[in-house]
């Protein structure tokens, strides 16, 4: 169950940095005479989304570290 979740926060943290460029390249393709604003939401909204990927996938390390030490160890065989 924690190898699941695992992968689908690091697709969850993939799939937000994806939009985030989607966002921006849809500004940037904007035709409107006035964009420079549309491109700064597009690049604050990219900058969000790397931060939120970025604090999604240090909690996952962290809960994978904090499931990993209270793990009993496999019994070696004798």
């Amino acid at each position: 169950m924690a190898g699941m979740l695992e992968i689908l926060t690091w697709l969850l943290c993939f799939y937000l940095i994806v939009k985030g460029v989607e966002i921006l390249q849809i500004a940037l393709a904007s035709s409107r005479p006035k964009r420079g604003g549309i491109i700064a939401l597009g690049a604050l909204t990219l900058i969000a989304c790397i931060l939120a990927a970025a604090v999604f996938g240090y909690m996952q390390l962290d809960q994978a570290e904090s499931m990993q030490q209270h793990m009993p160890a496999f019994p070696t065989p004798s």
